[in-house]
C-alpha cells in the first residue's frame, strides 16, 4: 500500500489509506465548501469507496444541507470531528476524500479548481491546473481510465 496516501483524523482515531491514486482530485471555490470548511476552498479526492481501507475507527456521516437541495453527507471522526471524505448524493460507491487529511496531502495536487466564480479575490490560482468559473467536461479533463473506473462503480458516462 502507498504510505503516502494514508491519513487521518487530527486525534488519530480515524486512520484509512488509499489502495490506489485517485480518479481525479478537484480544488472547489464554491460557497458552499467555503462555508462547510470554513476556509476558501476544498481540495477532494474522488475514489471509489472500496478503495479506502480503514486502518482505524469509523468515521460517522453527517447530513450537511446544501443550496441544490441534493443530500451531501460530510463523514467525520466521532471523537474530533474532523472532515475525513464526503458523500455528495448519496452514492455509496464513491467518496471525495479531503485531501487535507492526509498525512501527506502534498501528494495529491489539485487536477482542476472549480467554482472559481466565487474564489476569494485574494486567493491567487496557480497556473499548473485549468480553472473553470463552475464546473468542466469529464471527458476532456479526466483520463480515460478515470473515466472507465467511474462508469464501473456508477453506471454513468
Amino acid at each position: 500500500m502507498m504510505n503516502h496516501l494514508a491519513g487521518g483524523c487530527a486525534c488519530g482515531q480515524v486512520r484509512y489509506a488509499l489502495s490506489t491514486p485517485p480518479m481525479f482530485v478537484n480544488c472547489c471555490h464554491c460557497t458552499d465548501c467555503q462555508r462547510q470548511t470554513g476556509s476558501a476552498f476544498v481540495i477532494n479526492a474522488l475514489i471509489e469507496t472500496d478503495r479506502i481501507a480503514l486502518r482505524e475507527g469509523v468515521p460517522e456521516p453527517v447530513a450537511v444541507p446544501t443550496p441544490s437541495g441534493r443530500p451531501h453527507d460530510v463523514y467525520r471522526c466521532p471523537a474530533c470531528r474532523t472532515a475525513v471524505w464526503s458523500d455528495y448524493g448519496r452514492r455509496p460507491s464513491l467518496r471525495f476524500v479531503r485531501v487535507g487529511t492526509l498525512d501527506q496531502p502534498a501528494a495529491l495536487p489539485p487536477d482542476a479548481h472549480i467554482f472559481t466564480r466565487s474564489k476569494l479575490p485574494w486567493v491567487v490560482l496557480p497556473t499548473a491546473a485549468p480553472a473553470f468559473d463552475v464546473y468542466y467536461d469529464m471527458h476532456t479533463q479526466w483520463s480515460p481510465d478515470s473515466l472507465a473506473r467511474r462508469k464501473v462503480i456508477l453506471g454513468d458516462g
